[in-house]
Order: structure tokens, then sequence, then C-alpha cells
């Protein structure tokens, strides 16, 4: 078959599809340009890694991986239930957030709907809804790169069937304060679901001006569904864990109806489970995250650079030249950052906040890649 027959194979809202941009690799980077040392700052990951405990409770969990995982994951359920005050039975989980996804765009979108997110956009709160057949409107942020909650809004309509979006913002790092939560939940349609993305939640919790947006959201007697992940602050990436707090428990049965049975492996349970344990190791990684970008913002500031504000482990920045453009720079010297490919924002990168020795590579590197750049012209 030709490449346009295998294509007619597919379903009209996959064919035209953009991939998901899921970043570089440090083994790919040092292959294609002969680096020994590679600073990867392009995907957001904890430079501090996970609890000592969770190697020892991965190492237990493995002696029974011929047997299949817990399929409730009771023993996870029944920390987190306890640790946020929420009933079993309104807990979700997913192989990582991005699954979580995935199964609510199927469940609750049909051909049609309507989904509301904000631009510049986490992509898979694009490319998850329209392969269900969704049409996707994407709000822009303010000039300020802020969320502008009187367009999101004006953009709610009767067909409105999500509400779908991350705070803190992915890529911007920037969130909404208690108010303007507060409008946006009493402007939702009765038919819209909440989708709150809450992936970055640890890093922003204890800075001033963050709400509890969980208290607000479950006040407003509003359907629901705010989504976490063990992969950022908690350091399980490779392991795939994610998880949903939902309003109702039928949201769970609706969302446990299209799920894998088995899709939280029994190691990443174990894992998660001891993470989760080990307070002091958490707070350890945000308080490293809260210095280096307090640091980052400096730096990238006398290098007469705007950064958006951000209560993540990124900041997001934009440059006088194309993004593209200083992406394959910054490559060739050994880091790896993410270029925004949006239209109207293809000026803008962002850079996660790594180790402190990754952190200075990546400024030293970008003085000189713009420093060339500024010649160059």
């Amino acid at each position: 078959m030709t490449a346009a027959e295998l294509q007619l194979l597919a379903r009209p809202q996959v064919r035209d599809l953009a991939s998901y941009n899921a970043g570089l690799g440090t083994e790919a980077v040092s292959k294609r340009f002969g680096l020994t040392r590679v600073a990867k700052l392009g995907s957001n990951e904890n430079p501090l890694g996970p609890a000592p405990a969770v190697a020892a409770a991965m190492a237990q969990a493995c002696s029974s991986i011929a047997l299949y995982p817990d399929a409730s994951c009771l023993e996870l359920r029944a920390a987190l239930s306890a640790k946020l005050g929420v009933p079993g039975n309104q807990l979700v989980f997913g192989n990582g957030s991005e699954d979580l996804l995935s199964i609510i765009s199927r469940v609750f979108l049909d051909q049609g709907d309507e989904v509301v997110t904000v631009v510049p956009a986490f992509g898979l709160h694009f490319i998850y809804p329209i392969a269900a057949g969704a049409q996707v409107t994407g709000v822009p942020m303010t000039d300020e790169v802020r969320f502008d909650v009187p367009a999101m809004i004006r953009a709610l309509t009767p067909k409105t069937r999500l509400l779908m979006f991350s705070c803190p913002s992915n890529p911007v790092g920037c969130t909404l304060d208690a108010d303007e939560l507060q409008q946006l939940l009493a402007a939702l349609p009765p038919q819209c679901l909440l989708v709150f993305d809450e992936a970055y939640y640890e890093y922003a919790q204890f800075e001033e001006g963050y709400p509890d947006c969980l208290g607000l959201i479950q006040a407003s007697g509003k359907p629901f569904i705010l989504l976490r992940t063990f992969s950022k602050a908690y350091s399980l990436a490779g392991l795939r864990i994610g998880y949903g707090i939902v309003s109702d428990p039928l949201l769970a049965d609706l969302i446990d109806r299209l799920r894998t049975p088995f899709n939280i492996n029994r190691v990443a349970q174990a894992a998660a489970v001891a993470a989760l344990a080990d307070e002091e190791h958490l707070h350890a990684g945000l308080a490293h995250v809260a210095h280096e970008r307090r640091h980052m913002v400096t730096a990238l500031h006398n290098l007469g650079l705007d950064t958006a504000p951000s209560m993540a482990n990124f900041l997001y920045f934009s440059t006088p030249y194309p993004a593209e453009t200083l992406n394959q720079a910054l490559l060739r010297k050994g880091v790896i950052v993410k270029p925004w490919r949006e239209n109207g924002y293809t000026q803008y990168l962002r850079v996660s906040i790594g180790s402190c020795e990754d952190n200075d590579l990546f400024l030293k590197a970008l003085a000189s890649v713009l420093a060339a750049q500024k010649d160059a012209d």
C-alpha cells in the first residue's frame, strides 16, 4: 500500500494530528554531537532523584513481578486518601497523568463537542480531545503571559464539554489566584467538566499567592477531575504514575471503564507509596528548585531576557531570535531545552530547573549563543 492509502486506514481526526513533542534524551544528543557532558533541561525532571527508600521498595516489588499488579492500587489509594483527606473511591490512577488525559477525552468527548484550553499549551490538551473528535479552542494568554480569565470565560459555550488546562501552567509556570479561579468556576456551564491539571502542584503549594485549588474547586459543587503526578516533585518520571481526584465516585467509575485493568505496574505502585512517605526528601527538592529558580531568573534578566512568572520547576522566556535556532546552537554545546513551536510563541524557550551544575552550564551556553547571534546580525 502507498503512504496515502495507509493514511486512510486511520480515523480522519488522527490523520492530521501533530505529534507530541516529547523532547530529546541525553543519549541521542551525546551521540549526535560527540559530547561527553549533556545537561538535560527539556523535560522538567527532578535533578535530586527519588527518595532513598524508593529503590528498596522497587527491589522488593521486583520479587513478585511474575504476578499481575493490584488493579485497584489499594495500598497507594489508602496512602493518598489519608494524605489528601479525600475518600479512596474519589481517586483514579493512570500510567502517568497523560494516560488519564487520554482516558478522560475518550470517556467524556464525542464528535463535535467543544473543549476550551489555553495557549501556549501542554500539547496533549489539544491532541487527545481532537483525536476524540472534539473541537478545541485555545485562549491566548495575556501579553504578560498570564491567564486571560475574562477571555477564557467568553470562550465557554453551551457546547463546551471540558475546560481543561494546567495550573501552574505548562509551559509558562503562571498560576491563577483564588479570585480568578472562583470566577472561572462560577462561569462553568452546567454540562461542562473541569479538568484541572495540577501536575506541578507541589512546587507551587507553598508559594505566596497560590490558592488551595482543590479546596476551592470542591467547595464550588461543580463536577471536576483534578490531576496530579509522581513524575515531577517525587522524581518517578521513568515509572509513569499519575492520579486524579474526582468530584464524585461515579466519575471514577466511568474512567475505570476505559482504563486498562493493570495500567499501574507493581513496581511503580511500590515506588509511589515509598516516595509519598518521605516528606523530608520532597521538601529538599522543592527548596532546591525555589532557590535555583530565583538564581536563573536573575541570570536571564541580566542577559536581557524576559521570563514569565513561574511557580513550577521550569522557566519560560522570550528571546530576540527564533527558538529553534537557539535550540540547535544549545544542543551543540550539550544543553537540552524545549523550544516552543506554537504560532505566536516561536521565540520562546522553556528550561527546566536542574542541578546547580546543569543550570550554570545552560546559562554559560546561552550567553555564548546569544553573543554569537548578535555578532551574526
